[in-house]
């Protein structure tokens, strides 16, 4: 299964390389064969020049099509054509336990892999204002230079975009991060079309339900986003949310913690009605 999944790959991956005195490196890879490249937003951050790498030693000058920090995605063009370009998965498809494997540049070794499984989903971190990023958990080994490489389902689909570790010592400890495929998508259309991305926002201030809360309130649990206060003119003013309120669904989304809602609200589009 390894072999027939290693050949479904494209040839070419790339790490990108911004040069700003000292030189850094980080991963990506080729959304389309005409050059459209994906990577994340703190690899290009402050860069002065990007050249990326092609696995053929080719060495192609990119400029920035746009950036969206809040989700750490950048996207870079390259002017070439007929690349061998990767698969985008369905993220929202992925399961705890499932097998998946990364690629990347760690400590500069390029067109690395490594394994794991999917240690848990929709994690909300609050790092890089990623606020609205359900990040993908994995035990796959990443390190320095991974950062922005993709990662990939058995069936060679990129189901994420490795962005993170957690670490005390700087090095891999057994938790690694990734942007969901589906988020990706999302972005890297607003910044293909526009250069920047919109989302949606409710225009209210929330917190967790504790048992204490739930109790007071004759919930079933301590589930849901508490609503601290609502913007004046906001969307959620205007529909009628007032402090005290907890939402407990969005749309078809259920809200277990106040860490839920922010994805889910960011990625709807401007303008749309949700129950």
């Amino acid at each position: 299964a390894l072999r027939e999944f290693f050949k479904s790959m494209p040839e070419n991956r790339q790490a990108p390389r911004s040069r700003r005195g000292a030189q850094s490196s980080g991963s990506g890879f080729i959304v389309s064969d005409d050059g459209y490249i994906v990577t994340n937003a703190h690899v290009i951050d402050s860069a002065e020049t990007i050249v990326v790498t092609l696995k053929d030693r080719r060495e192609l000058d990119a400029k920035v099509i746009g950036v969206d920090e809040s989700s750490d995605i950048a996207l870079l063009k390259v002017d070439a054509k007929d690349l061998p370009a990767v698969t985008m998965g369905d993220s929202s498809e992925l399961r705890v336990g499932q097998w998946v494997v990364a690629i990347g540049a760690p400590f500069g070794l390029d067109h690395s892999a490594s394994q794991g499984i999917v240690s848990a989903l929709a994690r909300s971190l609050n790092q890089r204002n990623t606020t609205y990023v359900p990040f993908i958990q994995t035990d796959v080994a990443v390190n320095p230079g991974n950062s922005g490489g993709p990662l990939f389902d058995l069936s060679g689909n990129v189901i994420g975009v490795n962005s993170m570790i957690y670490s005390r010592s700087g090095g891999y400890q057994g938790i690694s991060f990734s942007i969901p495929a589906n988020t990706v998508k999302n972005v890297v259309a607003q910044l293909k079309d526009k250069g920047f991305v919109s989302r949606g926002k409710l225009g209210v201030h929330i917190q967790d339900v504790g048992q204490e809360l739930a109790d007071s309130f004759n919930l079933p649990g301590p589930t849901g986003a508490l609503v601290a206060n609502v913007e004046k003119d906001s969307a959620a003013d205007k529909a009628g949310f007032q402090r005290g309120d907890v939402i407990i669904t969005y749309g078809k989304s259920p809200i277990y913690t106040s860490s839920d809602l922010p994805p889910l609200v960011g990625n709807t589009e401007i303008g749309k009605e949700v129950s």
